[in-house]
């Protein structure tokens, strides 16, 4: 059973089941799917940029975007499209960051994990020089 809740494009109450938007919504964006599908089909159209398709059919952009990102249209078969990286606004093609972001993403999990570690072993530096006896305590 699905719970109540506001479509993402319109804010209508539905029953979410499968989506975030509602049926009527789902119908338009289906429909909108064909017309950028059917302008991309023909030869001619098949190196055309987001611009140039947001131009002739009248679809909004961050919609192709979304076509892009559910790999609903593939830039194997349409070099020309691509998305926004999430964190730098770069065009990619596929993921959710560009290769740039994904390194310095990387080098900044490596750092952390080391600055983790030499925090460790401060510690158990620490712990081993720590004796206790009768009650007290002293560090050497």
């Amino acid at each position: 059973m699905g719970e109540l809740a506001n479509c993402e494009r319109c804010n209508r109450v539905f029953v979410k089941q499968f989506r975030d938007i509602c049926n009527e919504c789902y119908k338009k964006e289906e429909e909108d799917f064909r017309r950028v599908y059917n302008f991309l089909r023909k030869r001619e159209n098949r190196t055309a940029t987001i611009g140039q398709i947001v131009e002739a059919t009248g679809v909004d952009e961050t919609l192709i975007q979304k076509f892009i990102r559910e790999k609903r249209l593939q830039p194997s078969n349409f070099p020309n499209l691509s998305y926004p990286c999430e964190r730098c606004q770069r065009p990619i093609k596929e993921g959710t960051l560009c290769d740039s972001c994904q390194n310095e993403l990387k080098k900044d999990l490596v750092r952390h994990e080391a600055v983790k570690s030499a925090e460790e072993k401060a510690l158990d530096a620490e712990r081993e020089t720590t004796y206790y006896t009768k009650g007290e305590w002293k560090n050497e």
